[in-house]
């Protein structure tokens, strides 16, 4: 009865198989422990960015802008002059039709 207990296996030879299996349980911890540990990084995903074409145009406006002085001097004192001697001269109906343009392309 003793040896259906043990399937078989004396007193002495269940020892040594306990033994060996705590062996075996030491070497797997040691081939851990001694294996090279690398962190497991997973890989960043690559981000994209694309602009659409009215970015691109308004992009390219702003750099023009920024490379300007701003405003045209000469341009200023050549109108200063044609007021001050009265000879500009205000195209309403042209006026009227950019305003409207351009509240048509700001709200349409």
């Amino acid at each position: 009865m003793v040896n259906h207990i043990n399937n078989g296996q004396s007193g002495t030879g269940v020892l040594n198989n306990a033994k060996q299996q705590k062996l075996d349980l030491q070497r797997q911890e040691a081939n851990r422990s001694s294996a090279p540990q690398t962190p497991a990084t997973p890989k960043a995903a690559s981000d994209s960015v694309s602009l659409t074409p009215q970015a691109q145009q308004l992009k390219t406006v702003h750099e023009k802008a920024q490379q300007s002085s701003g405003f045209d001097s000469k341009k200023v004192e050549e109108l200063k002059k044609a007021i001050s001697e009265g000879k500009y001269q205000i195209d309403s109906e042209k006026l009227a039709k950019n305003i409207a343009a351009f509240e048509f392309n700001l709200y349409g």
